[in-house]
């Protein structure tokens, strides 16, 4: 039984799981559907209620009924890198791929389904909220007079993307930027503008679960930071035990979401609170690893090399 695991080439911390898995003696191909078709190609056909059929990758071939489990890592677009690249080849190349693995009885980190509303960031919020994560206060707002409103109800609030850097190798990034009541808000108008009560932290903390194991780990803020990912505090990533409570409202968070795997980032101010800042349904952790000793990427191996039942539904995210 094999592991498919979707991904670009050039992606690094899927080489780590891939690693695992042949220590581990575990069949993996790794696809990247931008490679369909061309490098790889598919050929499935529907008989008896059920398909069957192969992928073949650099003629390395996967039978459907040998397929474990699915990651999707990091998949490029499908038939972005065709002969002949088109908005209708790559809506083929999706219906055929992606329909013939959604039928199959496979595991999945994560469900592309449950992953596209996973990565919506007022969803989020909201149910991070029912999972008993402590949530600050939070606008996404067109309107400056709103945005105006609510910096002067809480003084110190920060601004930042909701949906992460744009892709490719933008020229300009948005980092988490803290502003007052002094701020222009006019440019508020041009787009939906996320605003949140800034948390005062001493450390970031970076949870990261597969499956039902938890990783923790902790950085410890350089005085002032605002943005974990910006700058350098002077401090390494080390692993910490995970809070009772917290551990609690992380298998609710996944139960509700539908996933398998996710990397939430929390912000831990003064008093040792963690608070809940997004969950990143395919959030890197080989940095983390790497510096915190954990080892993620093993449990990522063998969560996927388990043997696992029909899964041809997901879970139904609320």
């Amino acid at each position: 039984m094999t592991v498919l695991i979707l991904t670009s080439e050039e992606d690094v911390t899927a080489d780590m799981v891939v690693a695992k898995l042949h220590d581990m003696g575990a069949p993996v191909m790794r696809l990247d559907p931008a490679d369909l078709p061309g490098r790889a190609a598919l050929s499935f056909d529907y008989t008896d209620g059920d398909f069957d059929g192969h992928l073949s990758v650099n003629g390395h071939v996967l039978g459907m009924r040998g397929l474990r489990s699915v990651w999707v890592r990091r998949p490029g677009e499908p038939a972005a890198h065709a002969e002949h690249p088109s908005p209708w080849l790559t809506a083929e190349t999706r219906q055929a791929l992606y329909g013939v693995l959604y039928s199959a009885p496979t595991r999945w980190m994560n469900h592309p389904r449950n992953a596209e509303q996973a990565r919506l960031k007022p969803w989020q919020l909201r149910i991070a909220h029912l999972s008993d994560f402590a949530v600050p206060p939070t606008v996404f707002t067109t309107a400056p007079r709103v945005a105006r409103q609510f910096v002067g109800e809480h003084r110190d609030v920060v601004v930042k993307s909701a949906s992460g850097p744009p892709p490719g190798d933008p020229a300009l990034a948005l980092p988490t930027t803290l502003i007052g009541p002094e701020a222009d808000f006019s440019a508020v108008a041009g787009g939906p503008t996320l605003l949140q009560r800034y948390i005062p932290k001493r450390a970031d903390i970076r949870l990261t679960c597969v499956g039902t194991r938890l990783f923790a780990a902790r950085k410890a803020a350089a005085p002032g930071q605002i943005d974990g990912r910006f700058g350098d505090t002077e401090h390494t990533w080390e692993a910490v035990p995970v809070p009772e409570r917290i551990g609690k409202s992380v298998h609710t968070y996944l139960g509700l979401a539908g996933l398998a795997y996710a990397a939430f980032d929390f912000a831990e101010d003064e008093d040792g609170l963690w608070w809940f800042l997004e969950c990143n349904q395919g959030g890197q952790f080989g940095f983390v690893e790497l510096e915190a000793g954990q080892p993620i990427s093993e449990a990522v191996a063998r969560w996927l090399s388990q043997r696992g039942g029909d899964r041809r539904v997901p879970d139904s995210p609320r």
